[in-house]
């Protein structure tokens, strides 16, 4: 994996081209297609915005009079290409549209004067193939970060999802043959990147998502069970009894599925203590949980809320006593950081950057596979310990203040600065770069 210079003469990028084709960073993330990455753009955008470098994010337009460009924050645009319809188009359908986006991209750059761009950051394969274009056309650099990667989630498929298509995977072989630099959010997704998809060590860099430590953190010392009372009464939960809380979109690869099968496990005595919070909206196929949780005869168990902006979601993490991330796949795994910034243990699978986002044993569980039985187990024995969940909350508090949107936003400056310095040293953009 490639070491990321440091070298003070190297300048900074001027502008950069971010590429979220299949999602807009303006929209709220835990419903359709929004998720974590968004969460992702917006955050690193803002700060490389605040270190002096303008980023214009480019993505597809989905509703009729959207402004063609909207300042997100200072020094921050977000562009809205039209390509195909605006609505009713699934993300699988999106490959058709990425001609017309190509074309949305390249012509945004060719109103301006030459050399615009210092470099493309895409994110996601759809983006990446645009990237790749954009890339040669203009005499950039092209930076990737895939967050998910379909030969993974390929071989740890929930019951009823369906594979990702061949055409996913050979658009994935080409963008990453093709990127000058790839970003990582974890050690075990740059070894998938390398092992499963043959990409230079070189090319590799791992940059670890962050979290907003000043938005989500743990109540005052001593008001800890105040703060719950408060968040729970203000979202409609029961202020007596257990809480454990989901967040995030409604569908097989978060398997908030197992949550309600791990719930009808619970003791009696203990169940009817819980409430289950299903924070999130479908996305994709979808789950039909309510009819779930019906057939289990946990309904009085679980209550459904709709997704939280950013402003209301410490107060999801700090209503719960614990918040459980059982996806069957996750690249990173921002839900979880923000629940142990906000002091609440994770319990978690043990798959992809879960592994990296919490520190078994320290800030919350780890549950090897998807068996409700051992979920109900894990939960019930945490749930009936006090005194360990305040030891895993202290852990889960030390743990998170690990990460930062700052940090996230500098390393990814330092593989920018590597990635302009190495594609000219190979005599590529050189007469941009001394056109300025």
């Amino acid at each position: 994996m490639a070491r990321v210079s440091t070298l003070a003469a190297v300048r900074l990028p001027r502008r950069v081209a971010t590429l979220s084709v299949h999602t807009s960073p303006l929209e709220q993330a835990g419903t359709g297609d929004a998720g974590g990455m968004n969460v992702y753009i917006v955050e690193v955008a803002k700060r490389l915005a605040q270190a002096g470098v303008e980023v214009e994010i480019f993505t597809r337009a989905t509703r009729s009079g959207l402004p063609a460009t909207v300042e997100m924050a200072p020094g921050v645009l977000v562009r809205h290409v039209v390509a195909g319809p605006f609505e009713g188009l699934a993300k699988e359908e999106l490959p058709a549209q990425l001609c017309a986006f190509t074309n949305g991209v390249l012509r945004a750059e060719a109103a301006r004067s030459p050399g615009w761009y210092d470099l493309v950051h895409s994110h996601y394969w759809l983006s990446g193939q645009v990237g790749w274009l954009a890339k040669d056309r203009w005499g950039v650099p092209l930076v990737h970060t895939a967050h998910t990667l379909a030969k993974v989630k390929n071989r740890q498929l929930a019951d009823g999802d369906r594979p990702e298509p061949k055409a996913r995977v050979i658009g994935e072989e080409q963008v990453i043959a093709e990127a000058d630099r790839l970003v990582a959010n974890t050690p075990s997704e740059a070894r998938e990147l390398i092992d499963l998809y043959g990409a230079p060590e070189d090319r590799v860099t791992v940059v670890e998502p962050g979290v907003d430590l000043d938005r989500f953190a743990p109540a005052s010392v001593g008001r800890e069970d105040a703060a719950r009372s408060a968040a729970r009464r203000r979202l409609g939960l029961p202020t007596r009894g257990h809480v454990i809380a989901f967040v995030g979109r409604i569908q097989p690869l978060k398997a908030p599925d197992i949550l309600l099968r791990a719930a009808a496990d619970l003791p009696p005595d203990l169940r009817d203590q819980v409430t289950l919070a299903i924070v999130g909206g479908n996305s994709g196929s979808g789950l039909d949980l309510a009819g779930l949780a019906a057939e289990l005869g946990v309904a009085g168990v679980v209550r459904f809320l709709p997704p939280q902006d950013r402003q209301a979601l410490p107060d999801v993490y700090r209503a719960a006593d614990l918040v459980a991330v059982p996806s069957y796949n996750e690249s990173f795994g921002l839900v979880a950081l923000e629940a142990q910034a906000c002091g609440t243990p994770v319990v978690a699978a043990a798959v992809g950057g879960l592994r990296t986002a919490v520190r078994d044993g320290r800030s919350g569980v780890l549950v090897d596979g998807h068996d409700p039985v051992e979920w109900a187990r894990v939960m019930s024995r945490l749930l009936r310990k006090p005194n360990l969940r305040a030891l895993l909350a202290k852990g889960a508090i030390e743990h998170a203040r690990q990460f930062s949107w700052n940090h996230t936003a500098a390393s990814l400056l330092a593989v920018y600065r590597d990635a302009v310095t190495g594609y000219r040293s190979q005599g590529f953009g050189f007469e941009l770069a001394t056109a300025r």
